[in-house]
């Protein structure tokens, strides 16, 4: 089930795509409320997609949980950036949060500051949480997942080099794109995730390469935090990170969920 936020002109909804009666073209039938906390009741209302505007697909209420250095060649691939020496793995997922208040939908724009020369982006698997979970063994962690969605955790690098820590470098107003949708059954064994600059495709890889997986993010996740319905958790970018220049369109796409596509100013 594929679960959308929505603005139609001045209201904000939640809806579930679904195929239009005798077509292909795909609608969004209205809920009632947030479907994290009031469940799937309908208004009985149905939308055309071209109708509205798609948001991000959560209400940014609390917190971004991220890790980092969960895929391999990922980790090889950014000794150049920050000094050489061994690329070592960790041997637990290794957390960092970013500001709900960086949070932005599809279409909207990623804004580069101006304090920083180098600003990359990063195609991640992101993670929804659903009900209220703390310290949740790893064999049922799955069941506090409401669905997944996709995520750029874009990072002013050069930011990155020079404080030594990630909070300000991936913490600015619109770089945490979250969209186009939530699915809430997602094949995650081997789920394509693709990340393209101007139609060039920049990372190509696998939720099967992930070090970490989903459950064991999520219970040592809410080892430390407590999650609640709405929570994002960013499950780590494959290689294949790279530069974002103002004018560039930048598409994060993962197999089952969709494309999630934001310019850059």
């Amino acid at each position: 089930m594929k679960i959308a936020r929505f603005r139609l002109n001045d209201e904000i909804s939640f809806g579930v795509l679904d195929r239009a009666e005798g077509s292909d073209d795909v609608e969004i039938v209205e809920l009632l409320g947030d479907p994290m906390v009031s469940g799937y009741d309908t208004t009985g209302r149905r939308l055309r997609l071209d109708e509205v505007r798609l948001l991000a697909p959560v209400i940014p209420r609390s917190k971004i949980v991220c890790v980092g250095k969960n895929y391999a060649e990922h980790i090889e691939e950014m000794k150049d950036v920050t000094g050489g020496g061994k690329a070592v793995a960790p041997e637990e997922p290794l957390l960092f949060l970013k500001p709900n208040t960086s949070i932005i939908g599809p279409e909207e724009t990623i804004v580069l500051p101006r304090i920083s020369d180098r600003v990359e982006h990063e195609g991640e698997l992101a993670v929804v949480i659903g009900v209220v979970a703390k310290e949740v063994p790893v064999e049922r962690a799955l069941e506090v997942v409401f669905g997944f969605t996709c995520a750029n955790d874009v990072t002013a690098r050069a930011l990155q080099v020079k404080d030594g820590q990630w909070s300000r470098a991936k913490g600015f107003d619109t770089f945490c794109p979250l969209g186009p949708v939530i699915e809430t059954d997602l094949e995650l064994v081997d789920a394509h995730i693709e990340t393209r600059v101007n139609g060039e495709v920049r990372q190509s890889s696998s939720t099967a390469m992930l070090m970490h997986s989903i459950a064991a993010i999520v219970a040592h996740a809410s080892e430390a935090f407590t999650l609640l319905p709405g929570d994002v958790i960013l499950t780590g970018t494959p290689a294949g990170v790279g530069p974002l220049v103002s004018g560039d369109t930048v598409e994060v796409e993962i197999e089952g969920i969709g494309i999630l596509r934001n310019l850059v100013a």
